[in-house]
């Protein structure tokens, strides 16, 4: 994640919850108070978004010391400690809501990333996110992906060219609608195409997509739409994908399964601050 761009959302979210100031911890606590906790994993699962810790309390004061025990991307136990923080405690407490907010759901995704990649349990295959993102979050969202071992989809609208069933139906055809991109974009720009049937996957290939996605497609179907695209077009299962069903598209052919299970219904990783000491400077 570029840390630039960490400092910035945080402080977006913390102009949301911390507003003109935190009554609570302002009205107990001095400036002269200072205090060290620890962040615990309440269950096992993969931990990242270390930055987010680093970045946020020091955003709240630079005297905020961060010290980081596990790596990103590892597995973390239940009961382990996985982080320890020390300084000001007006700092340390209004910032330990958002912050571990932002955590909870990156680990959650990152170990949900982790499952469906285990489950499929075939290195031919990458598992890619979607765009199906929580507005807001989805530079820790894609993030968290990779951690878990997955890869990123297209990060917004702006990077890659994506022709779906509206925009085909709009255009009116595959050839249409992949000929007036190819008149407009750059030619840096991949451009994927959304099939669902043997005569659109054709057609696709004919017009020249770099990507072609099989769209809500049973893996026996997607086995037989893959034979059909010569070597050099990367090609995409995405739809009725689960960490109940992935394991059935294991051996078809794909280059790519995307799966918007990780980001759009994930349960956030269980983590707590424990607060051990509190003295005056």
């Amino acid at each position: 994640m570029n840390r630039f761009q960490v400092r910035e959302k945080i402080k977006e979210f913390f102009h949301e919850d911390i507003g003109i100031g935190d009554l609570t911890t302002e009205a107990v606590f001095s400036t002269q108070d200072t205090a060290a906790g620890s962040v615990i994993s309440k269950e096992t699962g993969i931990f990242c978004g270390a930055a987010v810790f680093e970045e946020g309390w020091k955003l709240l004061d630079p005297a905020m010391e961060v010290t980081v025990h596990a790596a990103e991307g590892t597995r973390v136990s239940k009961g382990e400690k996985v982080l320890t923080v020390k300084g000001p405690v007006r700092a340390l407490l209004s910032g330990e809501r958002v912050l571990l907010n932002i955590i909870q759901r990156m680990c959650g995704t990152a170990t949900e990333t982790a499952r469906l990649v285990q489950a499929l349990d075939d290195s031919s295959i990458q598992v890619c996110d979607t765009r199906k993102t929580m507005p807001g979050l989805r530079m820790f969202d894609k993030y968290a992906v990779r951690c878990g071992g997955g890869v990123n989809h297209r990060l917004g609208l702006y990077d890659a060219v994506m022709l779906k069933d509206n925009h085909i139906a709009a255009a009116g055809s595959i050839t249409a609608g992949v000929a007036n991109v190819k008149e407009r974009v750059g030619h840096m720009v991949k451009i994927e195409v959304e099939t669902t049937s043997k005569e659109e996957v054709q057609e696709a290939v004919q017009a020249g997509a770099d990507v072609i996605m099989f769209d809500n497609c049973s893996p026996e179907q997607v086995k037989k739409l893959a034979a059909l695209v010569p070597e050099g077009i990367i090609t995409e299962a995405s739809g009725m994908i689960s960490i109940e069903t992935i394991a059935a598209y294991r051996g078809s052919g794909v280059d790519y399964i995307s799966a918007g299970a990780v980001t759009h219904s994930v349960q956030a990783h269980d983590l707590s601050l424990v607060v051990e000491e509190e003295k005056k400077l």
